[in-house]
């Protein structure tokens, strides 16, 4: 009788203890799971992070940017101290000091710097002086100096266009003087022996003809000295009192003085004869 109580005392032990082992493996597998997902979480913020740095850096701007300090002009008729710059319809810079001195044809985009101002080196004023707003100013906006450099060339372009010869055209004569609408492609002037001449240049950078008369008077022998009228007071002051002491309102740049002679544009032919003229000056 006890064997078998003792039988079923063992029994009924081994079936009411209870079973922890797969509760453990379960709990032990989900921890797992949990661990693998924050890893693969934590590797993937890591190589995004990578290929953020690591990429290509982004297109630089095709301007620089507008800059904010500019601060608002207004303009009116009876605004002082102005340099003014203009676009012909040829394509060449024409600058004054009065608004009533633009033409008609110019006068919808008019570059402004206002000569008690500093401007800047990439952007500057630009007005509308073919109408005006209700408090009598002109429209002013901010161009960059890109753009503006692109009017006076597409001017220029359509200019030389209307100008080429035609394929029934005379070819141009290989005797023709460097520097002549009709001198070969590729002909250089020749420098002139004599006494030394030297010549002031009243420009800027983004004058195209300007560069043009800088180069030709050097290959002519000529001494250059530039002046920025577009970075300088000085020199657009200088500039201004030669023009007014010559009568010349507004002129287009280049403003050439050349030993006192005041040339006005680029012109070979009206460089060749004032080198000439004050080489033979300075030999009498």
């Amino acid at each position: 009788m006890d064997s078998a109580l003792g039988t079923d005392r063992t029994t009924t032990m081994k079936f009411s203890r209870p079973r922890r082992a797969p509760l453990a493996l379960i709990m032990g597998a989900l921890g797992a799971l949990c661990l693998m997902g924050a890893l693969c979480l934590m590797a993937a913020v890591l190589v995004a992070c990578d290929a953020k740095h690591d990429g290509p850096p982004p297109p630089a701007s095709a301007e620089p940017p507008a800059p904010e300090h500019l601060p608002k002009l207004v303009l009116k008729d009876d605004t002082p101290n102005l340099f003014l710059t203009w676009v012909s319809e040829d394509g060449d810079f024409h600058v004054g000091h009065k608004l009533d001195a633009v033409p008609a044809a110019a006068r919808k985009q008019v570059r402004v710097v206002p000569e008690n101002r500093a401007g800047t080196k990439d952007w500057f004023y630009v007005a509308d002086l073919s109408r005006k707003n209700a408090d009598g100013s002109y429209p002013v906006t901010v161009m960059a100096r890109a753009a503006w450099d692109e009017i006076g060339a597409d001017r220029r372009k359509s200019r030389l266009e209307a100008q080429a010869p035609s394929a029934t055209s005379a070819a141009p004569s290989a005797s023709a003087a460097p520097g002549t609408p009709g001198a070969p492609p590729g002909a250089s002037a020749k420098p002139v022996a004599g006494a030394p001449v030297s010549a002031i240049i009243y420009g800027a950078d983004w004058c195209k003809p300007c560069h043009a008369a800088e180069d030709y008077l050097k290959q002519r022998g000529v001494r250059v000295v530039k002046k920025d009228i577009d970075n300088s007071d000085a020199a657009r002051a200088e500039m201004r009192q030669k023009l007014d002491r010559a009568g010349m309102g507004g002129a287009s740049i280049p403003i050439i003085d050349l030993m006192g002679q005041l040339l006005v544009g680029y012109s070979p032919s009206a460089l060749d004869r004032a080198i000439a003229s004050a080489r033979n000056t300075k030999t009498l």
